[in-house]
């Protein structure tokens, strides 16, 4: 039985370093919001380039029938791309928060750390999801130049629709990265 009030304190006493952990500068918090860069550029990247290369084969497809529509199907091969700009901007703006283009970076906390990593996620995950999704409209945007050659307008705001999706997840990057409170 004495053993017990011993175990309490010693969870206590844990429990009491895991919180004085989570409020102290760490370079783990660093890297933590370092990681939300990377995964606010990467995927939204990798989305992107999915996107365009999907849409590219079916434009080269078309382009190799007819050289002529190449103008009516270069924005749509390049629409997909924007989200990889997104992505880079979410992980700019976060690196800039954290002070890493500077002389010596903000001391953060781990949970500041953790504030920045989900401050990333969403224009990290929106980019990914809607670079592929806009990939895809873009290519039925594509054939329907390819018969209709005067229809681009209507497969560029097709595609736009997915757009608004990967600008949201932008937005809340933002807005959510402008809610931490560092140094």
């Amino acid at each position: 039985m004495d053993s017990i009030p011993a175990v309490v304190d010693s969870v206590a006493a844990l429990a009491g370093q895991a919180v004085a952990a989570i409020g102290a500068v760490s370079p783990i918090g660093l890297a933590i919001a370092l990681a939300g860069a990377v995964v606010a550029a990467v995927p939204a990247g990798i989305g992107s380039a999915i996107g365009i290369g999907m849409t590219a084969q079916v434009a080269n497809g078309v382009l190799a029938e007819d050289p002529k529509k190449f103008g009516n199907v270069f924005i749509l091969v390049a629409l997909p791309g924007t989200q990889g700009f997104y992505g880079f901007l979410g992980a700019f703006l976060a690196i800039m928060q954290l002070g890493l283009l500077g002389d010596a970076p903000n001391a953060i906390t781990l949970w500041q750390g953790i504030q920045m990593f989900a401050a990333c996620l969403p224009v990290g995950l929106a980019g990914l999801a809607s670079g592929i999704w806009q990939g895809k409209a873009c290519s039925a945007g594509v054939e329907l130049v390819a018969k209709r050659a005067t229809e681009g307008t209507k497969a560029v705001i097709f595609a736009a629709m997915v757009e608004t999706y990967a600008v949201l997840g932008l937005l809340v990057t933002i807005f959510a990265q402008m809610g931490i409170k560092l140094g």
